[in-house]
């Protein structure tokens, strides 16, 4: 198994799998969600989750809709052994009631959608996400925010919000006003992905002293221009990011085998970093 980080009292490998592609979310464009759609039907994502076991990998960072809840329960019930680290949905109706299922269906930890967190930041409604905040604390279960803004963790840590870890998006998608395709339909296309956001989300996680989790290390398909640019991205990741921290990728292994590979740079850049 990849080295582990204690995660709100679970032992965590500190590389995971991510959902996006599962569900269609490329950042990328319509046709690329569409592939990714085509591609990942209920068999390949089990498949996808049973390689991630094979190659040392513990734990899965899963958006909490009922179609991914229903492929996790398939996938329990065939053996399979990943942590779920769950995603609030921006679409459902009720927050309270998907956190509750989420909770209901063996989530280990649950956080609040990046999104959302940053638009209700933007807005100075913070009091908003404290309340939301407080609904996944009354689970019991470790509670997380996500953001793709830095000032937004440095924001909850000053005013002692009370999160468990944070989801930390190296590139800051909230330059523009956004919401999640999950709520339009639509793809997010035309984002604004700014290498010069990176090292500002690396200084903002090292600087907190919860555990984090890095993602979009990739881009979303930018930095996968070789090989090479893909395990480069790891190594700086794990370089820049504390010992107590996760990377988390999503996967599209239509034309390799995406998991092995990362794993294996994974397991290179943590013991770079020393």
């Amino acid at each position: 198994m990849l080295p582990v980080v204690n995660l709100g009292g679970t032992q965590i490998t500190r590389f995971i799998i991510g959902g996006n592609p599962f569900s269609g979310n490329s950042h990328v464009s319509r046709e690329l969600d569409a592939q990714m759609m085509d591609f990942f039907t209920t068999d390949k994502i089990k498949e996808t989750l049973f390689r991630a076991m094979d190659c040392g990998i513990n734990a899965t960072q899963l958006r909490g809709d009922r179609h991914i809840i229903r492929i996790l329960r398939e996938f329990k019930a065939q053996g399979g052994k990943l942590h779920w680290i769950a995603q609030s949905t921006p679409e459902s109706l009720s927050y309270e009631s998907n956190i509750k299922q989420m909770a209901a269906a063996g989530a280990i930890a649950i956080y609040h959608h990046g999104t959302v967190t940053d638009s209700l930041y933007k807005e100075g409604n913070y009091n908003e996400i404290k309340n939301r905040l407080e609904i996944i604390r009354k689970t019991g279960l470790p509670v997380g925010l996500a953001t793709h803004m830095p000032e937004v963790m440095q924001y909850a840590e000053e005013n002692k919000w009370g999160v468990d870890f944070y989801m930390s998006c190296v590139y800051n998608l909230s330059r523009i006003e956004r919401v999640s395709s999950a709520v339009t339909g639509k793809a997010n296309e035309e984002e604004p992905f700014f290498e010069e956001d990176i090292p500002l989300m690396y200084k903002a996680i090292r600087s907190v002293d919860k555990p984090c989790i890095a993602f979009k290390i990739l881009g979303a398909t930018r930095r996968c221009e070789s090989q090479d640019s893909v395990k480069a991205a790891f190594i700086e990741a794990y370089e820049n990011i504390k010992k107590t921290d996760i990377v988390n990728v999503g996967v599209y292994p239509k034309d390799l085998d995406q998991v092995g590979l990362n794993a294996g740079y994974a397991e290179e850049g943590i013991k770079k970093a020393g």
